[in-house]
């Protein structure tokens, strides 16, 4: 039968094992297995972002969406919000001249004016009312295109070929790639939106208002011992002078928000993690009676989210006393500053509160860093969270400064080898008893190890999920080849789709899959053949297995690479399911890596694992990568 050949790659390099075999680190800091420990946390609490940092994180945000399939949609929604951006500027700046005929008809009492000044005003406001909903509805599919844009293409980066498996040694900015790329990157884009037209909108309104308020300037006389004194632009000043007085009290005083945001999202994730691990695990704690336990584990994820939480609390409340005073002075500070030429009689009632408000525009525009600064934060710490990872997913392959790396290959013959290879662990180094194992079509071959030697990081080098080593691994082609892990995968959907994957269910016959699920023992499950659930929650550690060879019935591979394939299922069983390798797979080559030569019964040719006594070893990263 012939299948996609891109498709049959993908099988390939699906290995998923979670055998107790050197496991990658876990992702809540628990107990170390034979790796050894997780070293520090997603971010280094307080640690300051670097302005080379912020800067390479920018450009990695830029080139991200610069190169998405959608981009020329975002360029759109930008321009669109520009253009209404700046029709809602202009209307500002006319709203701002119809206050000076307004309160000028409203002093001098004349009410044919005033009653043509509010028809006025209600023209105005319907215009800015339908720019603000436009701006609104533009700004939101901004948002959606924005994070169809980089979580589109951090999931391309991170489901390259060994990438995600990688990722997991890659040291703090492999924990939580979950979480990082469904839940920041979304927060990162709407950030990026709101803030990104909000500092537009100001611009603009700076830039017009600082005009406006410059000319009204000339009217504002200050009369000091007797003498008349003119300041060119002196509203200007004073409203520059106001905004950056706040924003450098703003600034230092909140200041350690960037830091404290991005611990909390570390130490959320921390939280999440423990909770889906006790919900993952509730069979077993149910069984152990280890709620408490459990409750303990959750409630130690806890405290920490909880602590940076009160100290976020106290931060934002400093800065609200900075932020709400220069809030609370801006309704008299533009009057006090223009009230000598109210006073003077050099302006007229409508003027002045025409000068109050291009002066409030123009110092709401230069407060824009004073009222943000906690979202600007928040924003820098999500940043650094994905861009992080989206900057070190393209590295994982190139970094070879860890140990020696493996070389990998087609074999020309079409066959199987592996040459004098070394896999270098995090604690030890192994290699197999013979120098070179050659594998040809139907040949048969037990490679056994006691447990914690290494057998399944063995696997996982032949797959190429594991790179670091030494020594050669030429494999025949990709579609003819199908590993099968400790710990099946069992993919989101029908079970008819697990035992079809990677391919469509339309590439496999009905009848195939029938057949082959009666084969292995699972016929009582066929009547739920096209039922989606977790099945890798359904069934049983033996059924999975089981539903692993009906997948190698259906597939019928010429080679065959299996790391202890049939472990829950009793020996009988085993050697049941392995006549389907003697009998339908007779044709095809089998390496079978396990404990013992009873991992796979009938396969007789034995090779041992055995570890080295010196040599390189795999050193994990010690500390964050950013």
């Amino acid at each position: 039968m012939l299948y996609d050949r891109r498709r049959r790659r993908l099988e390939w390099r699906s290995a998923v094992p979670t055998n107790e075999e050197t496991a990658p680190p876990t992702s809540a800091g628990g107990p170390p297995g034979p790796e050894g420990p997780r070293h520090g946390a997603d971010e280094a609490p307080g640690r300051q972002q670097p302005a080379s940092d912020l800067a390479q994180h920018v450009k990695a945000f830029v080139a991200t969406v610069r190169k998405a399939a959608n981009r020329r949609r975002v360029y759109l929604l930008i321009a669109a919000v520009v253009v209404v951006v700046g029709a809602t500027t202009i209307g500002q700046i006319r709203l701002n001249a119809w206050q000076r005929d307004f309160y000028d008809a409203l002093n001098d009492r004349h009410l044919e004016a005033l009653l043509t000044q509010t028809g006025v005003f209600v023209a105005i406001v319907a215009v800015l009312l339908a720019l603000g909903v436009a701006q609104t509805w533009l700004r939101e599919i901004l948002k959606i295109n924005l994070r169809d844009a980089v979580s589109s293409d951090i999931l391309d980066e991170w489901l390259q070929p060994r990438r995600a498996y990688q990722l997991t040694w890659a040291g703090d900015v492999g924990r939580h790639p979950d979480q990082r790329i469904q839940e920041d990157s979304r927060h990162l884009c709407e950030l990026c939106a709101d803030l990104g037209i909000g500092l537009l909108q100001s611009a603009l309104l700076l830039v017009s208002f600082v005009g406006v308020l410059w000319v009204l300037s000339e009217h504002v006389v200050l009369v000091i011992g007797g003498r008349s004194l003119q300041v060119p632009g002196y509203m200007v000043w004073c409203a520059l002078a106001y905004a950056i007085a706040g924003s450098w009290a703003t600034w230092r005083v909140g200041r350690p928000l960037i830091a404290l945001n991005a611990e909390r999202y570390a130490r959320e994730a921390d939280f999440r993690f423990s909770l889906v691990h006790v919900d993952e695990s509730a069979e077993a704690i149910g069984l152990y009676g280890g709620e408490r336990e459990a409750r303990i584990e959750t409630g130690t994820a806890l405290v920490p989210v909880l602590a940076v939480m009160r100290r976020l609390a106290r931060g934002l409340a400093n800065l609200t006393w900075v932020t709400a005073g220069y809030g609370w002075l801006t309704l008299v500070v533009p009057i006090i500053v223009a009230a000598p030429g109210y006073f003077n009689g050099t302006l007229s009632f409508g003027q002045l509160m025409m000068v109050t408000g291009a002066f409030f525009q123009v110092q709401q525009s230069l407060r824009w860093f004073v009222d943000n600064f906690s979202t600007i934060a928040d924003w820098r710490a999500t940043l650094l969270r994905v861009m992080s990872l989206r900057l070190a997913l393209p590295a994982l392959e190139a970094d070879g400064d860890r140990a020696s790396r493996i070389e990998f290959g087609r074999h020309p013959a079409g066959t199987l080898m592996l040459d004098t290879l070394e896999v270098a662990l995090p604690d030890k180094r192994v290699r197999l008893k013979e120098q070179c194992v050659e594998m040809a079509p139907g040949d048969r071959l037990v490679i056994i190890g006691a447990p914690g030697s290494g057998k399944s990081m063995l696997f996982r080098a032949v797959a190429g999920l594991w790179p670091w080593g030494s020594g050669r691994v030429l494999l025949p082609q990709p579609e003819a080849l199908l590993f099968l892990p400790n710990q099946p995968y069992l993919p989101l959907g029908t079970l008819r789709e697990a035992v079809a994957f990677p391919f469509s269910v339309q590439h496999c016959p009905d009848a195939e899959i029938r057949s082959a699920i009666e084969r292995v023992g699972l016929g009582h499950l066929l009547a739920k053949l096209d039922v989606r659930q977790r099945w890798d929650k359904e069934l049983r550690i033996d059924e999975q297995q089981r539903l692993a060879f009906a997948r190698l019935l259906v597939h019928r591979p010429k080679w065959v690479i299996m790391d202890d394939p049939l472990s829950a299922v009793d020996h009988t069983e085993r050697t049941e399911l392995c006549g389907v390798l003697n009998h339908e797979l007779a044709g095809s080559a089998v390496i079978a890596i396990g404990r013992s030569a009873a991992a796979a019964p009938g396969l007789d040719r034995v090779v041992e694992l055995v570890e080295m006594p010196d040599g390189d070893v795999f050193r994990p990263p010690m500390t964050a990568v950013t």
